[in-house]
């Protein structure tokens, strides 16, 4: 494992099986009557800038008052009631359950003279976490999640084990939220230490001597555990056996106290890397030198290595005074240079790997060599390089999808990755790193066969004549007769990079005919720091006209139709979806806009929202609010329009983009539609954003989304049940 990798993984999950039977549904599905519960208005207005906005719903903000979770009962029992009337509801979360009911597996990650990795039979909410000494010594449980909460909603993520491989830390999120607790467990003995960390977000564990470093906010008011404003995220280091209260402070910032800061340690433990983050867009960069004996300097000052934080450079690897890093200083598509930290300045950078025309996603290290991680046309590459970017090698993978992993320890001779594509399911390989040599180590066994499908790329113009590529996947021979109800999937933001994946969630769309779209939007990272930029901030509207052309290009060119498309899309991607149904409402039949971040004017104001102000803009800012209100999807909600049958979701412990986004545009849109398409709030409970949510709960919730999309596009369902 690379101690000095912090970015989150994108999981490729789910894939299954199950016998199969068909029934068949006719088309012309009727009307289902919805009555929607009476949502209250009033007065509330604000000024910006001269402009007064009214916030008529801002009640719903507070979701620890009776009024507002008796709204969240009545809403659900109207979406239930609804979804409950749709005939083969049923039989496609039956079919889910069938498919998902198969072992997974994880890569497994070398820790001393154990590997450690999580398995999944098949339905078990949580993953348990396994471990064993040696590749074939005894497998044994080191946590098993789901014997925490009989809810299944307890999930457990490994953070790292110590110089000694002795002590394993790991963090425990309950409910979904992004709060977390950390614990430190004897690999041995597999008994928890008596360590308690508490109010811990975004944060890993850097172990140096008997401790690690850690990051944490100070303790929530009371009843704003879920919706305060998350302010001072602070460094600590923690001595293992002593409170949290004697933990010592590593590094505030009092005059920034919106910053993020967390950081880990060096493979040897010689430095503690750290960053520092006005938000998701940009950070500085500092290291503090330890003395390599367990114990911590008498004068703690991080040194500034690169103190502004317009860029983004981590460093991925250090010996002696070097350090190599990530950058896109100069390369916008990004770099790898070695820094001496004795003349640190540009001038004195060794480049090691330069810019290239595609994206250099990341760079991961192990076994003495580099793994650079290439993004050509959304897709990965990987190649093998000496420290100093020398003999440059190919790793083959099997196919053009997506892989992560190539990380380990200097001494490791083998390492682990995973590849993926939309047909091919997540298969675990082990390389050999002096040989290059790729063997398959799992292989999923499904009765769903990818080889009836096929996924391509296509290539489509925006609004201002931007090329922009789209993945395509669906049965092979589809007639493109308009006809095919088809699923429009996009994000669109914070550098985030959509490649292809499998997910067994989608087969229902696939067997019923369906067609599977994915659009690499401006805002994401596919192209570089410039393709991001063009949808951020002033820009943000790209993102909106590529996604809006997307589905044009549907249509033109037969995939389906105005009277079968949906559209889809999770946090900044339901910011996308609420946006492209307010300003094109007449070119989608369904809209899923999930945990979305729909008001634009105050979304700042809770947990980590302000995180997001290099990303959007603040409507505090004059020069950006009429920026905001101009795509703001609740703002942008106009009564007496025929808006898409909708179906919001979120969830009653999402922390990060609080529920009160939804409420209140579901709030709206429902006062707001014209016509007898139905406008729901699906409100999932003891749920947060989406990580960690147990199987049992993403199997009802998949159910009802592809229930919802079937019945309002008019789709024949050939639903296949387990016989």
């Amino acid at each position: 494992m690379n101690k000095l990798c912090y970015l989150p993984l994108l999981c490729l999950v789910l894939a299954g099986c199950g016998k199969e039977m068909e029934s068949m549904t006719e088309a012309n599905h009727p009307a289902i009557p919805v009555s929607y519960p009476d949502t209250r208005t009033d007065s509330t207005e604000e000024a910006y800038f001269g402009t007064t906005v009214k916030d008529e719903y801002r009640w719903l903000e507070d979701d620890n008052s009776p009024e507002t979770k008796d709204w969240v009962q009545r809403e659900n029992s109207a979406t239930f009631g609804y979804l409950e009337q749709i005939p083969f509801r049923k039989d496609i979360e039956q079919r889910l359950t069938d498919l998902v009911n198969y072992p997974r597996l994880s890569s497994p990650s070398k820790v001393g003279d154990y590997y450690f990795y999580s398995r999944n039979d098949g339905l078990q909410n949580q993953a348990v976490i396994y471990y064993k000494e040696g590749m074939n010594g005894e497998e044994k449980v080191f946590i098993d999640p789901n014997a925490l909460n009989a809810q299944g909603t307890t999930s457990i993520n490994l953070l790292g084990a110590d110089q000694d491989n002795r002590y394993m830390a790991y963090s425990r999120s309950e409910a979904g939220s992004d709060w977390n607790k950390i614990y430190v467990r004897d690999i041995v003995t597999n008994q928890d230490m008596d360590d308690e960390l508490e109010w811990i977000k975004f944060s890993g564990a850097g172990w140096y001597g008997d401790g690690f470093f850690y990051s944490r906010y100070p303790a929530p008011e009371a009843g704003d555990v879920l919706k305060g404003n998350n302010m001072n995220h602070s460094v600590y280091y923690h001595q293992l056996g002593q409170p949290q209260s004697e933990d010592r402070l590593i590094y505030a910032d009092p005059e920034n106290p919106a910053y993020y800061h967390y950081g880990g340690t060096t493979e040897k433990e010689d430095y503690f890397i750290m960053y520092a983050a006005p938000g998701t867009d940009g950070f500085a960069t500092y290291y503090l030198p330890l003395p390599g004996d367990g114990r911590l300097p008498a004068a703690i000052e991080p040194i500034a290595l690169f103190p502004d934080t317009k860029n983004k450079s981590q460093v991925v690897h250090a010996s002696g005074r070097n350090f190599w890093v990530l950058t896109d200083i100069g390369a916008p598509n990004y770099r790898l240079v070695k820094i001496d930290l004795d003349k640190p300045g540009k001038s004195s950078w060794v480049e090691i790997i330069p810019e290239a025309e595609s994206l250099l996603q990341g760079v991961n290290t192990g076994g003495g060599y580099l793994f650079a991680n290439y993004l050509e046309r959304a897709t990965d590459r990987f190649y093998r390089l000496t420290y100093e970017g020398e003999n440059k090698t190919a790793v083959e993978l099997p196919g053009v999808g997506s892989a992560g992993g190539f990380g380990g320890k200097e001494e490791d001779d083998k390492l682990f990755y995973v590849y993926t594509s939309f047909i091919y399911p997540p298969t675990i390989f082990e390389y050999d790193i002096e040989a290059n040599e790729s063997t398959p180590f799992f292989e999923p066994t499904l009765k769903f066969d990818p080889s009836e499908y096929e996924e391509k790329q296509v290539t489509y113009i925006s609004k201002d004549g931007t090329e922009v590529t789209m993945f395509l996947v669906h049965k092979k021979g589809l007639e493109l007769d308009g006809n095919n109800p088809t699923y429009l999937y996009g994000y669109g933001g914070f550098n985030v990079s959509l490649s292809p994946s499998f997910s067994v969630m989608r087969i229902p769309l696939l067997e019923n005919g369906g067609v599977f779209a994915m659009a690499n939007l401006r805002g994401g990272g596919e192209y570089g720091e410039e393709w991001h930029q063009a949808g951020m901030l002033k820009n943000k509207q790209n993102v909106f006209d590529d996604f809006i052309a997307a589905g044009e290009y549907l249509i033109d060119e037969g995939y389906t139709s105005k009277e079968k498309l949906a559209i889809a899309g999770g946090s900044n991607g339901g910011l996308l979806v609420g946006a492209a149904m307010t300003q094109r409402p007449d070119l989608f039949a369904v809209a899923f806009p999930a945990v979305g971040v729909m008001d634009m004017l105050r979304y700042h104001k809770f947990t980590v929202g302000k995180g997001w102000i290099p990303e959007y803009g603040s409507s505090e800012d004059s020069s950006m609010f009429p920026v905001l209100r101009a795509y703001s999807p609740l703002h942008n909600l106009k009564e007496g329009t025929a808006y898409p049958a909708t179906m919001v979701t979120t969830a009653d412990h999402d922390d990060r983009v609080v529920p009160a986004h939804s409420f209140k545009y579901a709030a709206k849109l429902q006062a707001s539609q014209s016509g007898d398409k139905p406008v729901l709030i699906r409100i999932a409970t003891d749920a947060g954003h989406g990580a960690g949510k147990p199987i049992s709960k993403t199997i009802e919730e998949q159910a009802d989304m592809w229930s919802f999309f079937f019945y309002n596009t008019d789709t024949p369902v050939s639903y296949q049940v387990k016989g």
